[in-house]
């Protein structure tokens, strides 16, 4: 409603026309643009799954042990060419209908970092740096993989306890109609989320000057620190950040990684999504995890083959 409201009154109040008011709307519009079509295929493959798809095909289906189903769970993560933004609504469905919280976290993970749709923007716009692509795969890949694990051995299964599945009792027309229920909740659930965590990450980016970015660019240290905060402020879609990271040539190579590797795993939208279908009590303990883990193995990795 004041999104709505601020629009009607442009032309009519002074600060409603601004620049700053525009790039800030141009900010935020772009990021639920790019956002929204992937929110919406997972939220229908989540609606898919949790009618369809029933505990005992997912136990017959997913290993049920932690070393191999969570390897194999970021294995399965090329097979969905969309952002982190739909990963999370299908992983909220696969732990109900009964996979492992360590193999769909993993899943969660790997999903929007290492699909082809991904990698191959990746190689678009690095096309002189043919080893980014490698290294955003293999820095993605053990990120997820071992927060997986680490989730597996630690992680504490009441904070996910709350996902329940629906049953898979009834027809097939009965089934589409849970389908189109269960998508329609996440998507007004997910999609709210969506909203707060892409006007945060606009009002972030409106505030951040580039000024600053080129200053700390020369201290490694402190360029790895920046663009691994800066990509979980800005929450950009994994298919556009490589783009982002062009523009700023002044940054090395390892740096740029740190980017890629933290942005679909943990910023501002996604731990907003998370905390509305995962649980907050669960994402204040994963998205610190999450953070850590993937600047650790984008720098490792940034060292070895960057």
């Amino acid at each position: 409603m004041p999104l709505a409201l601020a629009a009607l009154s442009r032309g009519r109040v002074a600060w409603a026309d601004g620049d700053d008011v525009r790039l800030w709307s141009t900010l935020f519009v772009s990021v639920c643009v790019q956002a929204l079509p992937f929110l919406v295929l997972g939220v229908v493959l989540s609606g898919i799954i949790a009618a369809f798809v029933s505990p005992e095909l997912v136990q017959r289906v997913v290993p049920r042990r932690p070393f191999l189903a969570v390897p194999a769970a970021g294995v399965a993560g090329v097979a969905l060419p969309g952002c982190e933004c739909g990963s999370v609504p299908i992983a909220g469905s696969l732990i109900a209908a009964g996979t492992p919280p360590a193999a769909a976290l993993t899943f969660l993970l790997a999903a929007p970092a290492i699909n082809p749709v991904v990698l191959a923007a990746t190689a678009v716009a690095f096309p002189n740096d043919p080893r980014m692509v490698a290294a955003r795969l293999l820095a993605s890949f053990v990120t997820a993989v071992a927060v997986g694990s680490w989730w597996a051995r630690r992680g504490d299964s009441t904070l996910l306890a709350s996902l329940r599945h629906a049953g898979h009792d009834g027809d097939g027309a009965a089934r589409w109609a849970r389908a189109v229920d269960a998508a329609s909740r996440d998507l007004v659930h997910a999609g709210g989320w969506l909203v707060v965590g892409a006007m945060a990450a606009a009002t972030i980016q409106l505030l951040v000057p580039r000024s600053v970015l080129d200053a700390v660019a020369g201290n490694e240290v402190l360029a790895v620190a920046a663009l691994a905060v800066l990509a979980v402020l800005l929450s950009i879609c994994s298919e556009a950040d490589a783009f982002v990271m062009v523009g700023l040539p002044q940054f090395s190579l390892t740096s740029r990684l740190v980017f890629l590797v933290v942005g679909p795993v943990i910023d501002l939208k996604l731990i907003a999504m998370q905390s509305g279908i995962l649980g907050r009590a669960f994402t204040v303990r994963f998205a610190p995890l999450c953070f850590a883990v993937a600047v650790l193995s984008a720098v490792v990795v940034g060292q070895v083959v960057l």
